[in-house]
């Protein structure tokens, strides 16, 4: 194991929660593998010594083994999966059949089968070594569902949800931990496009507070999972979403 007592794996890492969940893991000591599929990494994070960033489209699945892969079989392996990256696609019901389907498919090959791929690595080599921890990034709609366009989203966060749990019943005795996190709307670059056609007034209706939440909400509870210091509460959820939808 490295120096650092954590040291993670973090997909999605060049932008949004992604970003922040690095930031706060550097910031505590840590080390990260981080990926983006094209964006480019924050200068921040490329000169820090504790960072390794690669590009991988996880759409490809040859890609992602062909680079990922690798990053479980070296040496000293990340004891920490953070599986944070996803797409969010518009699927509506009334567009022809086979663009529908190919959007769940990729929507399912990204979202959830590819972490599902990346956990399964993990796993092999956290049962030989003595533990990890999982954490998979959900969402809100995992368990309220979203607006019909967005159903294959939803059903892949809820897959994700579930197979986080299927995880942690059957690994605990192996000393491995899992997690799901389900965020809201979270303020990011990507929401900013919403924000500025809706504004944000409208964006908070319905939340406990008048403001987004903040990216660096789900960094902090990612390090704080990744700690190690509430094994027992593996399975669960965490929801974020600023009392917007309460379970």
């Amino acid at each position: 194991m490295k120096k650092s007592s954590v040291y993670a794996l973090v997909t999605g890492a060049s932008r949004g929660i992604g970003k922040s969940i690095t930031e706060s893991i550097l910031s505590e000591g840590g080390e990260v593998i981080g990926t983006a599929r094209s964006s480019a990494f924050p200068d921040q994070f490329i000169k820090n010594d504790r960072f390794e960033g690669f590009h991988v489209d996880l759409a490809h699945i040859e890609e992602v083994k062909e680079i990922l892969h690798p990053v479980f079989n070296r040496d000293q392996a990340p004891n920490v999966l953070v599986n944070n990256a996803g797409i969010f696609q518009d699927a509506d019901m009334a567009a022809e059949e086979s663009k529908w389907l190919e959007n769940w498919d990729q929507t399912m090959q990204v979202n959830l089968r590819i972490p599902a791929l990346i956990s399964k690595w993990a796993l092999e080599r956290w049962r030989k070594e003595g533990g990890g921890i999982l954490i998979n990034i959900a969402s809100r709609a995992a368990y309220r569902g979203d607006t019909q366009e967005y159903a294959a989203y939803a059903a892949s966060k809820g897959g994700l949800v579930a197979f986080t749990k299927s995880i942690a019943r059957d690994f605990g005795k192996d000393h491995i931990s899992a997690y799901s996190i389900a965020p809201g709307f979270i303020k990011t670059d990507m929401a900013m496009d919403s924000i500025d056609v809706y504004g944000e007034e409208y964006l908070t209706e319905g939340m406990a507070f008048d403001e987004i939440t903040s990216p660096k909400e789900v960094g902090e509870l990612v390090v704080f999972l990744a700690s190690g210091k509430v094994s027992h509460m593996t399975g669960s959820t965490f929801h974020i979403n600023g009392g917007s939808y309460m379970i």
